[in-house]
Order: structure tokens, then C-alpha cells, then sequence
């Protein structure tokens, strides 16, 4: 994979936000900090849904800080704007693992028009104990994720 590659594969997770006032600048578009934000917002209803609650991650002793993240704006998102967050794991290791993103607004012209990206990147996490020091994934969630994963295999066709 490209180092900066930042292609969704299946299985493609997404959830929706109303962009508010505050997320917004001076030029009334969104911050571009608060992309990052909204990669979260993704990663963490993503896990949720799919895997287990980051919650539940870090009462098994794990913390995923952000090590890497990188992110290409291709358009802004401005206040009350209804976007869409895709997500997708794209790869774990015994230490790390690696999410990709797609930000898209619906244009206004009804459920036929095409979305509009905004932004697309990646952010990588590594898998860290309360102390801060890298540890290799604990195996419940070692699991979780790989299932996650498993996912694109099935949806993928041969």
C-alpha cells in the first residue's frame, strides 16, 4: 500500500454530522483541525458498531493514540452542512493499526445527486498501556478488529 493511500475498502462504515457554528472559521468554513475530529467521530462509531467500545478497549488496558495522520481537503464543509463520515480498517499489526477516511455532503438535489468530497485521509494508532508504553494488542481486541478485518474478504467479490 502507498504510504499516503487513502481508498475505502469494503467494508465501509458511516455515520452522519451537522456541521455546528463552533466547528467553523473566520471564512465561515470548517476549522481544519476539526477534520481530524470528525475522523474520530467515525473511527470511534465504527468500533462500536463493529469491534467493541473504545471503553471496553481501555478497561482491557489499551489506548489508541494517534502516531500518523494525514488528510487531503478537496473541498470546505461550512456551518450546518449535513456530512457523511466513511470509514474503513484497512490494516492491523501486533502493535498498530490503520484507518482510512472519506468526509462527502450530500448536495441538496434530493437522494439521486452525487456526494461531494471534502476531505479524505488516514490516521494510524498505536497500541499503548496506562503508562504510555507500546504494547502489542491485547487478544480480545486483537480479535475484534482482525474480525473486522475478516469482514472484507466476504464483501469483496472473487
Amino acid at each position: 500500500m502507498n504510504k499516503l493511500s487513502t481508498s475505502l475498502i469494503e467494508p465501509v462504515f458511516t455515520t452522519s454530522y451537522r456541521v455546528i457554528y463552533g466547528d467553523t472559521d473566520a471564512a465561515g468554513v470548517m476549522y481544519n483541525a476539526n477534520y481530524l475530529r470528525l475522523f474520530e467521530i467515525g473511527r470511534t462509531e465504527m468500533m462500536r458498531a463493529w469491534a467493541m467500545p473504545y471503553r471496553a478497549m481501555e478497561d482491557l488496558g489499551c489506548i489508541l493514540p494517534v502516531t500518523e495522520s494525514y488528510l487531503r481537503f478537496k473541498a470546505p464543509a461550512r456551518y450546518d452542512d449535513l456530512v457523511d463520515i466513511a470509514v474503513c480498517l484497512v490494516e492491523v499489526s501486533r502493535l498498530t493499526c490503520r484507518f482510512h477516511y472519506q468526509i462527502s455532503r450530500h448536495e441538496e438535489n434530493g437522494p439521486t445527486a452525487a456526494a461531494a468530497l471534502l476531505t479524505k485521509g488516514f490516521t494510524v494508532h498505536a497500541c499503548v498501556n496506562r503508562e504510555g508504553v507500546l504494547t502489542p494488542f491485547p487478544q480480545e481486541i486483537a480479535l475484534a478488529i482482525k474480525a473486522v478485518l475478516a469482514q472484507k474478504k466476504d464483501t469483496t467479490p472473487d
